[in-house]
């Protein structure tokens, strides 16, 4: 269950809530304003997010990557180097200008 707290009140019992986060395991959302800004979360918890976003990001580019085969593999090689020819004279052209 997550606890809610202010700035102004963490600062003024903050050995209290750093034990509750890293003993009893209680993540806290802070607040400025009744607004909520960061949350303290124990440290387990952090390496478990960062790990599953990491896989999350590696998943997606490799969907990334099998989509872009997929699509791209219907051109051959020279179709592809007469297309970035074309890019670079366009390119080279509005630099000209």
């Amino acid at each position: 269950m997550n606890k809610i707290i202010g700035v102004t009140d963490l600062q003024r019992g903050f050995r209290k809530t750093f034990k509750e986060v890293a003993e009893e395991h209680i993540p806290y959302i802070l607040t400025r304003g009744s607004r909520p800004q960061a949350a303290l979360i124990p440290y387990d918890l952090y390496l478990k997010y960062v790990q599953a976003d990491e896989e999350g990001i590696l998943r997606r580019f490799d969907d990334f990557q099998a989509r872009m085969k997929t699509i791209n593999g219907r051109f051959s090689i020279a179709e592809a180097e007469k297309d970035v020819a074309s890019a670079r004279r366009l390119v080279r052209s509005r630099r000209s200008r």
